[in-house]
């Protein structure tokens, strides 16, 4: 007689059995399952045919050669007017510029890809980027004639600005240092304005692109959301102080109240102004301003009702002379569209910079065509110099930290990085 042990179907294995059992069946199931999902996904595959990435061969060295032979040749298709109402400079002032940012920034150098093909020319990007700034319009409408796509065309313009701010701001976006001082003290006196230095006023610009979240804080009443551009001009429509990055439900005096433009005052830096007006002297040069800045000895402000005609006249002359800032504004607008343009960047940071760089290309031009422009002689303006009883005396610092982008980093961390 057999043992018991010996026998298979004893209580003692079936458990045993059951645990390998399952197992082996859900290796077998779950190998079964991936096996037919993969063949499921390969069949899709197979099915939809692959998208490829668009190319389109844009002939860029095509591209230079006209760009070349139409403004830059010996004999160019165009003339130089035609140059400078399209590209809103002398040409004399655009080849400075191509040739300090091909020498001082990388992405401005022409390079050649793997098979050895020229890339895109420093002329052809510094070309894009003016013609996005000076007609605002989209960034694929460079592509037909300097054959650069949309992308790389706005890969232009954002390098362009960082390149304009980093070696050209210091010195285009800058305190007036003692001959510029002079100088304006001496153009104010003639004006009637002894001590004037220039005009203060606030521009709006709209951000067609703001985002949902902002739109309350930037838009005022039922309008359009705005960001607040203060600045300091003078009668040659250089702009001296730019503040940019308010938004538009704060009026002159709450910009003015977060503007840096007496922070060299309250520090001690600033230059002593000496003049006399009816006999009595004063010591602080002031700006002209409209209505509602408020009643400093900064301030020189016209007035409301003018009763005689002594008032009428000083009424009349002020906000004649404070038009400059106005004027200011209206040829930065009109010089540069973009500005004058809804702004389609939805990154306020990268709007601050395109607004600080078109003042440091605006002030450029202005210097390269201030003596084609003005009756002035600015040999006669040197310190120590002439018979003007407006005199500055005390040595100050001109390094002004550019305030529009620590402005923007100082917002964008507070909003939470957008």
């Amino acid at each position: 007689m057999a043992s018991s042990s010996n026998i298979p179907n004893d209580d003692s294995s079936e458990p045993n059995f059951e645990n390998f059992f399952k197992e082996k069946f859900s290796q077998y199931f779950q190998q079964t399952y991936e096996n037919m999902w993969t063949q499921y996904g390969e069949e899709q595959e197979t099915s939809k045919p692959k998208q490829k990435r668009a190319y389109v061969e844009r002939d860029r060295e095509e591209g230079h050669n006209r760009l070349w032979n139409d403004y830059f040749s010996d004999i160019p298709t165009y003339p130089e007017n035609f140059f400078r109402r399209r590209f809103r400079m002398n040409k004399s002032l655009f080849i400075r510029i191509v040739d300090k940012l091909s020498n001082e920034v990388r992405f401005f150098r022409q390079k050649k890809d793997a098979l050895g093909r020229p890339g895109l020319s420093p002329l052809q990007k510094c070309t894009a980027a003016i013609r996005l700034l000076a007609y605002g319009g989209a960034a694929d409408t460079v592509d037909e004639y300097l054959r650069l796509g949309e992308t790389t065309a706005r890969s232009c313009l954002e390098n362009f600005v960082e390149a304009i701010i980093d070696l050209f701001g210091e010195e285009y976006l800058r305190r007036p240092t003692q001959d510029d001082l002079q100088r304006l003290l001496h153009v104010g006196e003639q004006r009637g304005f002894p001590g004037m230095i220039g005009c203060i006023d606030c521009m709006h610009w709209e951000w067609k692109n703001c985002p949902t979240a902002w739109k309350g804080q930037y838009t005022r009443g039922a309008g359009k959301p705005t960001i607040v551009l203060e600045a300091v001009a003078s009668y040659d429509l250089w702009i001296w102080h730019a503040f940019f990055g308010s938004p538009c439900t704060l009026n002159d005096i709450n910009v003015l109240d977060r503007s840096p433009v007496f922070d060299d005052i309250l520090h001690g830096n600033a230059p002593q102004v000496n003049f006399s007006v009816n006999g009595r002297n004063y010591n602080m040069a002031y700006y002209l301003t409209d209505g509602i800045y408020p009643n400093w000895a900064a301030f020189i402000k016209s007035i409301p009702l003018p009763q005689g005609e002594k008032a009428t006249l000083f009424a009349e002359r002020q906000e004649g002379v404070r038009k400059d800032v106005e004027r200011a504004y209206g040829v930065l607008q009109s010089r540069f569209a973009i500005v004058k343009n809804p702004a389609l960047f939805w990154d306020k940071a990268k709007i601050g910079k395109i607004i600080q760089a078109c003042i440091i290309l605006h002030n450029m031009i202005v210097e390269d065509e201030r003596d084609a422009r003005t009756q002035y002689n600015f040999s006669e303006f040197q310190q120590g110099e002439g018979t003007s009883s407006s005199q500055e005396t005390h040595a100050f610092s001109t390094n002004m930290a550019t305030n529009i982008q620590s402005l923007m980093d100082n917002r964008l961390r507070k909003f939470g990085g957008r």
